[in-house]
């Protein structure tokens, strides 16, 4: 039997353990995740009204309303921008 390498096996094992179905569903995750966090810290630039359940509410229902509504893309492009 030939060596091998023991990272090699240890991604290969990951790899069974975990198939595409898991990794598109944590890259999908991760990319909410990170939508609402730069939408959260850029909140400030957007022409929303500045409260905190605004400013949750919107944060949490990004993907949506970014498909959805116009003038929310707008405000989303803003908060992302600096």
């Amino acid at each position: 039997m030939p060596p091998t390498g023991g990272n090699a096996e240890l991604k290969l094992c990951l790899w069974s353990r975990f198939g595409m179905g898991e990794l598109i569903a944590v890259v999908l995750i991760v990319g909410y995740a990170a939508g609402a966090w730069k939408f959260w810290r850029g909140f400030r630039r957007t022409t929303f009204s500045q409260s905190l359940s605004n400013r949750v509410t919107l944060s949490l229902l990004w993907p949506a309303l970014f498909i959805a509504n116009k003038s929310y893309r707008q405000n989303f492009k803003k908060a992302l921008k600096g």
